[in-house]
């Protein structure tokens, strides 16, 4: 970790103390100094530290004593539950306030969460075009790209000149999500090409914008999935990228600090089902704030799930219970064979949805990921095999019959997972699903029965079981 960061984290610690020890003696005024010392991102931070030491009363006697200007930059940085919190403690006057100050998509982010009373209030005081417009974004489903979209950027005229537009900008510059790259619309609203800040700083003022926009630019539609978005983003590497209808007006920009919070939730949901946790809430919470019985309806269906399946790998053992009693020293093989059988079909399931997810594999290529997954089976299999056929020897002392069994199973068991880890997820993107339902846990009780299955096979063609 960066020093600097650790740095600052020691100095948000130690604040924290001093605000808590403040906000005992009463001392209210010298605690909102003390948080005045830091960025809106840091006192948001603070403020929910505040909140889960304190009450929330506390938390809003400092938010209110806030300059008005800050207090509008730390409520949008605040979670949802403490931005709730935090409006069922002000006034109608400083919601509104706050409300309309913020930026076009923070203020939709917060009024979705607010309670249907608190909104019509709002609502009944917002100018009606803004109204409209606010109410147009908030019917947009969560998932699309038109619940990440903001109206405020910069639009420019084709006929315009340089000059014109950069006199335009600045009048409107500050009022806009970013000012990096400007967006031209034709007449009836449609985009028809963009242009960036630096060309418009670079060319002669007298030289009109259909001359220099781009015309080949990336867009999404409003109804894009936030998914696709994001990936756009990753591969392009744009601040910006315009939004259009169905007709190809333009009616919004998404902006890169919008999407790095999709590819968060994205990322914690793929890790979360590749594990064996269902999110039936579909919430944002974090680990602490979700109560204990939703971590446990979270977690259970996988855990029942592979329960039952275990019950086919106890069936298997038991059809050769009396054959292993008879030379026992098989048993003592069948944790190895089954852990390594999970593990690797783990790790090629793993890197398989991670390309899925990067784009650096496709579906098309299965029979290269294949013949790959075969190969690197054969020699990792191999290796551990010629190890095992030591150890069973030489340490445990062992025929060779027996190391014969235990280390061709392990051969034909790596193969088979690393073919079941790396296929099931291309055969679950081929019919329209996420591949990271296919749980890591899934995988591993697969490979976990037929690992017996070879296991058993291997003793009864060499040991005559």
């Amino acid at each position: 970790m960066d020093n600097r960061v650790m740095d600052l984290d020691l100095l948000l610690d130690e604040s924290l103390e001093k605000i808590l020890k403040l906000i005992e003696e009463k001392k209210y005024f010298q605690a909102r100094d003390e948080l005045l010392k830091y960025n809106a991102v840091d006192i948001a931070e603070l403020l929910e530290e505040i909140t889960e030491e304190t009450e929330i009363e506390m938390t809003i006697i400092l938010f209110r004593l806030l300059p008005k200007d800050v207090s509008v930059e730390v409520f949008s940085e605040l979670p949802s539950d403490d931005q709730v919190e935090i409006v069922n403690g002000i006034t109608d006057k400083e919601i509104n306030f706050i409300v309309h100050e913020m930026d076009f998509d923070d203020k939709i982010d917060v009024l979705e969460e607010l309670p249907a009373n608190i909104v019509d209030k709002i609502l009944e005081k917002t100018p009606k075009n803004e109204r409209k417009l606010i109410n147009t974004f908030l019917n947009y489903p969560d998932t699309c790209a038109g619940s990440l979209m903001t109206p405020d950027y910069i639009s420019l005229q084709k006929e315009w000149t340089v000059g014109e537009a950069l006199e335009y900008i600045k009048k409107v510059g500050m009022d806009a999500e970013t000012v990096y790259t400007c967006y031209v619309k034709d007449s009836g609203r449609k985009l028809i090409g963009i242009v960036s800040l630096s060309t418009l700083v670079i060319t002669d003022d007298d030289v009109k914008i259909k001359n220099i926009m781009r015309t080949d630019y990336v867009y999404e539609n409003v109804y894009d999935d936030q998914e696709d978005v994001s990936e756009d983003f990753k591969k392009y590497g744009f601040l910006a990228i315009p939004v259009v209808d169905k007709e190809h007006r333009l009616v919004g920009i998404i902006t890169v600090d919008d999407i790095l919070d999709v590819m968060e939730e994205e990322a914690t949901e793929d890790i979360e089902r590749m594990n064996g946790v269902i999110d039936w809430e579909n919430s944002d919470k974090g680990y602490l704030d979700i109560s204990v019985w939703q971590h446990v309806l979270n977690r259970l269906p996988w855990l029942v799930i592979l329960m039952v399946a275990y019950i086919f790998t106890g069936m298997i053992i038991t059809r050769f219970e009396g054959k292993l009693s008879e030379i026992i020293c098989l048993v003592a093989y069948m944790p190895m064979l089954m852990g390594t059988g999970g593990n690797t079909g783990s790790q090629a399931a793993t890197l398989i949805i991670r390309g899925l997810a990067t784009d650096e594999v496709d579906t098309s290529d299965v029979f290269k990921i294949l013949w790959k997954e075969i190969r690197i089976g054969f020699l990792v299999g191999a290796i551990l095999s010629l190890l095992n056929f030591a150890r069973v020897c030489w340490l445990d002392g062992n025929g060779p019959l027996i190391a014969l069994t235990v280390c061709s199973a392990m051969l034909f068991i790596v193969v088979f997972a690393k073919v079941l880890g790396s296929m099931v997820p291309l055969f679950v993107k081929k019919i329209n699903l996420d591949p990271a339902l296919i749980a890591n846990p899934a995988i591993s009780s697969v490979s976990d029965m037929v690992a017996l299955s070879i296991y058993f096979a291997m003793a009864t063609l060499f040991l005559g079981l």
